[in-house]
């Protein structure tokens, strides 16, 4: 029954779990990564990182303490020799878990778990993202030089016209000839109107006399 169990077993009685946790970090303080299952790497991070924050005190007493746990003397020496002086100044996260996709036997879902300290690929990047963003970036175009803005001393003159100021004079001529027909046409336009208005008035006097 599951009467207040606060931890993953890991299918192992507590004989068998503790050696297998103790072989496990003794690993990982020694080679600074290992491959393992997510569920053994949870259970290993809270069994090491006590050890590691204990380890940050040299003493006797808590290398002996640290020894019950690993059981291992080497391990012991390397963690208080190399690990601890990286890990003196992080206040706890000693540990990364990465997964890797799943174990094709089982399908069991696999990991791997370093200490952060020492992977130094990842604590490269950090200083080289930094370094970028120190960089200002401006949008302003380069300044032109002197010699692209002022006219060329050696290019000759020409009495011709430009083919700029050519088309610029064609607009011109057509306006006027428009102009012109415009006026043509008013005037021809103001000719005939009071024509039509004599015609209105003999056709009225026509009707009259009728009427009469």
């Amino acid at each position: 029954m599951r009467h207040g169990k606060k931890f993953n077993h890991l299918s192992r009685k507590a004989p068998h779990r503790k050696a297998m946790l103790a072989n496990m970090a003794s690993s990982l303080l020694k080679h600074k990564r290992i491959n393992t299952t997510v569920a053994k790497a949870k259970a290993l991070r809270t069994f090491i990182e006590p050890l590691l924050t204990k380890s940050k005190e040299d003493s006797t007493h808590s290398r002996r303490t640290v020894f019950r746990y690993l059981r291992d003397k080497y391990a012991v020496t390397e963690l208080f020799r190399d690990v601890a002086p990286k890990i003196a100044n992080r206040p706890g996260g000693y540990t990364r878990i990465l997964k890797t996709g799943n174990r094709l036997g089982d399908n069991a879902e696999m990991c791997l778990i370093e200490l952060v300290d020492f992977n130094e690929a990842l604590l490269a990047e950090p200083k080289a993202a930094g370094a970028a963003e120190k960089k200002p970036r401006t949008r302003r175009g380069k300044k032109k030089k002197e010699s692209d803005t002022a006219p060329s001393a050696t290019a000759p003159k020409t009495d011709a016209p430009s083919k700029a100021t050519a088309k610029e004079e064609k607009p011109v001529v057509e306006d006027a000839e428009i102009i012109e027909e415009v006026e043509s046409v008013s005037t021809e336009a103001k000719e005939e109107a009071p024509a039509a208005e004599d015609k209105g008035e003999a056709t009225e006097a026509k009707d009259e006399e009728k009427k009469d």
